[in-house]
């Protein structure tokens, strides 16, 4: 990473109050920067994480969720704003608010996030979407007054509610169309296992099943299928977000499923960046762009926003990594398989722990875990070096993957 002689920005402001706007926050005052930070957030609370939302937090109001703490904010100058809602930002650039409010800076960060993709009208007090807060402390309170849970999705959000209701005791039927949960990410094989953690939990998983309508009935809700109706006292939404680009797009900014930005979250407008679920960032180590909705993203992506905005020639080039903690196991992946990727093993798909790897052209492409976390850490390594590596040394859990990690650097 190399320093350019960059005038430092005036003020920053930054638009969304999740983990991207927390974490350029601080990394502009680690830096050094000390100009004035604005954070502009839409929801009543202060910026918070979302992981937890569906696991420890859904379980406990208690857990702390908190990302800047007051006391951090007032001590190095961070301006907390909530319940503002943004319309546009002109260049300048100019944030302007829907009240009216116009405020100059030097530097923009939309981070904006997303919202729940929605099942066609599907709404009412016992149909739950889960993104924020108020969505978690709505979710909770119905879990504690339910006998039975009805979830559209089988995916890591579906997955990790799924997990926390059959905690609370509730019975739990997952509807999916897909023929395995989480197969698109994870592909069949893998699926297959998180299909079997599940229905080993209680879960009755229902795949290849289409969802037609959503409704309430007088003392519940009925999922109607293809397949005949779910009857369930609530029902999660769990199909997905879509990005948040309305201000991008009322303010002239490229966008195409999210907010395009280049590998140093520049948008197409000078002197703004965008970080998180809905930056569809140019990415060195993909053929194209990609749009990841991973807390480990839209960290990284914060982090070289804002080095970016301070002058640094910096890219975000790591590969990603994701994890869930679901039905008891930790699960954790490194990267993104594609379809022509050979899959070797260390350890048994069946087994209460493994680490698959994903080889493209002789080299480890992506890595997923199953209770291997150290592993992982290892793995990822492997990844981000685009290294070769003897499928007989990844396959042996005799073997050190030190030694792999020796053999690439040398």
């Amino acid at each position: 990473m190399s320093e350019t002689t960059s005038p430092l920005p005036a003020g920053v402001v930054i638009v969304g109050g999740g983990q991207s706007a927390a974490v350029a926050s601080r990394t502009l005052r680690r830096k050094k920067y000390t100009g004035p930070i604005t954070i502009l957030g839409s929801e009543p609370h202060r910026p918070y994480q979302r992981p937890p939302l569906s696991k420890e937090y859904l379980a406990d109001a208690d857990s702390s969720i908190e990302l800047l703490p007051e006391d951090w904010t007032t001590t190095n100058d961070v301006l907390v704003r909530t319940d503002v809602t943004v319309e546009r930002v002109e260049p300048g650039p100019v944030v302007v608010t829907t009240g009216g409010e116009r405020i100059a800076a030097d530097a923009v960060l939309l981070a904006t996030g997303g919202s729940p993709r929605t099942l066609g009208e599907a709404t009412g007090e016992r149909i739950h979407y889960l993104r924020t807060r108020d969505d978690a402390d709505r979710l909770r309170s119905a879990l504690g007054s339910s006998s039975r849970l009805a979830i559209v999705g089988a995916g890591f959000i579906g997955a990790e509610i799924a997990s926390a209701a059959r905690d609370a005791g509730v019975d739990v039927t997952v509807i999916e169309a897909a023929d395995q949960p989480m197969q698109r990410a994870l592909g069949a094989d893998l699926a297959g296992v998180c299909a079997r953690l599940q229905r080993e939990r209680g879960i009755d998983l229902q795949l290849t099943t289409a969802v037609r309508a959503v409704r309430e009935s007088a003392d519940g809700v009925v999922v109607e299928t293809d397949r005949g109706e779910v009857h369930a006292d609530h029902v999660v939404v769990a199909i997905g977000i879509v990005p948040d680009t309305q201000v991008a797009e009322a303010s002239g900014i490229d966008c195409d499923n999210g907010i395009l930005v280049d590998a140093s979250c520049r948008t197409s407008m000078p002197g703004v960046w965008a970080a998180g679920d809905v930056a569809n960032q140019d990415h060195p180590l993909v053929d194209g762009r990609v749009r990841v909705e991973h807390f480990d993203n839209a960290s990284k992506q914060a982090s070289v926003a804002a080095q970016s905005m301070l002058g640094a020639d910096i890219t975000n080039s790591d590969p990603h990594w994701y994890w869930s903690d679901q039905f008891g196991v930790n699960l954790q992946g490194v990267g993104h398989p594609e379809p022509g990727d050979q899959m070797v093993v260390r350890g048994d798909l069946e087994g209460a722990s493994f680490t698959a790897f994903f080889i493209r052209e002789g080299a480890v492409s992506a890595v997923f875990a199953l209770n291997d976390e150290e592993t992982v850490g290892l793995a990822r390594e492997l990844v981000n070096m685009g290294a070769s590596v003897p499928v007989e040394l990844l396959t042996d859990p005799e073997r050190d993957l030190f030694e792999a990690l020796e053999g690439a650097a040398s």
